[in-house]
């Protein structure tokens, strides 16, 4: 089992005799918005802990984050999607995700509440990963103090996350956002680890791609994402195969687009990807996104788009895995 959805299927799962935290485990919990360098490091730690104890480990997160929840369409943009995010803590060798739905009912949780219905009573925490700045409960009334001091009376430990710096600052989600943001690549690369990409299954689009001549393949995202514009980019397919092409992320403002959506033209690609889950990495910046003021207009600057990626590409060959 390596996904709890909810605070229900958790009772149900710590409540059976078989129960995979039946011995309790060790556990974090954040965001995880990016799973950066910063969160593969605290991951580092919740698995050290684990080995040691002979206990499984737990990563908690929450859907929506709780920022969506509380400005909604002012919430800063993701880094990623809910089953990228996921996929991306099981390839760092979390044990499970426990995935708690941020909702009036959650946020109305005590401090006390979460402690001993989700930590004790839910997952049997017998270690904890937290920063010293992290807050929860209602009112945000806990905090790292608290734990400690519950957890020396009721039998768990609590440890502070490791911090890691890029010159000379903190790596974190919103650092990441903001390099993306001003479309620096390079920074965000480093502060991830590897290429920013956004991974999602293809949908069934409008056409107009094709129409254009510039067929694409439609990726839905549900958030607005950091990156605004169009890109040069790499796309795994499910077979494997990687493809080199061109990306246009954002709301298509020249042909009225009301959804955020990711619309990627793999170049001398024949063969059709609906429902194939692409991943796809962004490798440069070509220019934002821009509403023309005709059909026409666009067409004939998908054109020169086509031409200046490819020139890129010549120049900037791709290692075969990336």
């Amino acid at each position: 089992m390596r996904l709890i959805r909810g605070l229900t299927n958790l009772k149900r799962i710590a409540g059976r005799a078989d129960s995979p935290l039946a011995s309790g485990c060790v556990a974090t919990i954040g965001n995880f918005d990016g799973v950066h360098r910063g969160h593969t490091t605290i991951i580092s730690q919740v698995k050290e802990k684990s080995r040691a104890l002979g206990l499984p480990s737990v990563v908690i997160i929450f859907e929506p984050q709780p920022q969506e929840f509380f400005r909604g369409d002012q919430a800063p943009p993701r880094l990623m999607p809910f089953r990228q995010k996921f996929e991306a803590l099981l390839a760092e060798g979390v044990d499970m995700v426990l995935c708690i739905r941020f909702d009036q009912t959650f946020r109305s949780y005590s401090a006390m509440g979460f402690i001993d219905d989700v930590l004790i009573g839910g997952l049997g925490v017998r270690h904890l990963v937290v920063g010293d700045d992290f807050r929860f409960g209602c009112d945000r009334a806990g905090d790292f103090r608290l734990l400690n001091q519950v957890g020396q009376e009721r039998g768990f430990s609590v440890e502070n996350t490791r911090t890691v710096t890029v010159d000379g600052e903190r790596v974190s989600s919103t650092r990441v956002r903001n390099a993306l943001t001003v479309n620096g690549l390079e920074e965000a690369e480093r502060l991830l680890g590897h290429p920013y990409r956004i991974h999602g299954r293809v949908v069934y689009g409008r056409q107009l791609g094709r129409q254009l001549g510039a067929p694409t393949a439609n990726i839905l995202l549900h958030k607005m994402a950091a990156l605004r514009g169009v890109y040069v980019v790499r796309a795994r397919l499910d077979s494997g195969q990687w493809q080199d092409g061109i990306a246009n992320i954002g709301l298509r403002p020249t042909v009225d687009g009301k959804r955020p959506s990711l619309e990627v033209h793999l170049f001398d690609f024949a063969g059709t990807l609906y429902g194939q889950h692409l991943d796809v990495v962004f490798r440069h910046g070509l220019r934002d996104e821009v509403k023309f003021d005709s059909v026409d207009e666009l067409r004939q600057q998908i054109v020169r788009d086509f031409e200046t990626a490819r020139a890129w590409l010549a120049a900037n060959p791709a290692t075969p895995d990336t």
